[in-house]
């Protein structure tokens, strides 16, 4: 990398961390020229706007949520392992950021109201993890891990659903157990959803095969 995009991939790291904090509403140009130890001209010759900078911010986050929980999903089977995959990973990030704060959920809370880029931004970024995981709950559906009367978008709902209680219980309440909580809950909600004959199928397979 160059120096210029050394010191912009810096700055967008720090960025990062104050939004993670603060809100993307609290990310200024002057707390991060202070965090960086540069000029406000500095960091605006990185950046055109503020706006700017709080869009490459959701880039980076939505980046990092990729990389940390997607991708590596995609290497589990196909069907209810890949799905279990990709929760378990998203909670996992949750619980990390029980203490720093979730961008997506923080900036829903931020820009529900408030029409723009940014809130444009962060709409796309959610909605295309929700439909990852739809349709990661189809395919479970459809090689018949989960029932064939499932509706994969409810599922989704209910998961989103454990996910937002971490956050209200364990940041908001600071209650103790939140995480622990909704494992326990996506795992009832795996076997209320759980194709049963697949289930007594793959039993005999292994009966059979001994």
């Amino acid at each position: 990398m160059r120096k210029g995009e050394m010191t912009r991939a810096a700055i967008l790291d720090v960025a990062l961390e104050l939004a993670s904090r603060d809100g993307l509403e609290g990310l200024t140009i002057g707390l991060l020229a202070d965090r960086m130890n540069m000029s406000k001209s500095g960091v605006f010759a990185h950046f055109g706007s503020r706006e700017d900078l709080q869009i490459e911010v959701l880039k980076l986050y939505h980046s990092r949520f990729e990389q940390e929980v997607f991708f590596p999903s995609l290497q589990e089977t196909r069907g209810l392992p890949r799905l279990e995959g990709m929760f378990n990973r998203w909670l996992g990030r949750v619980s990390v950021e029980i203490a720093s704060g979730c961008i997506y959920i923080s900036g829903a809370v931020e820009y529900d109201d408030r029409p723009g880029p940014i809130r444009e931004a962060l709409v796309g970024m959610v909605r295309i993890w929700q439909s990852a995981l739809v349709r990661c709950a189809q395919q479970a559906i459809d090689c018949g891990d989960l029932k064939a009367d499932t509706d994969a978008a409810q599922m989704v709902y209910e998961m989103y659903g454990l996910v937002l209680a971490v956050h209200h219980d364990a940041r908001f309440l600071r209650l103790p157990g939140a995480v622990d909580r909704a494992h326990r809950g996506f795992a009832r909600l795996v076997r209320d959803y759980r194709n049963a004959q697949r289930g007594g199928q793959e039993a005999a397979n292994a009966v059979g095969a001994a």
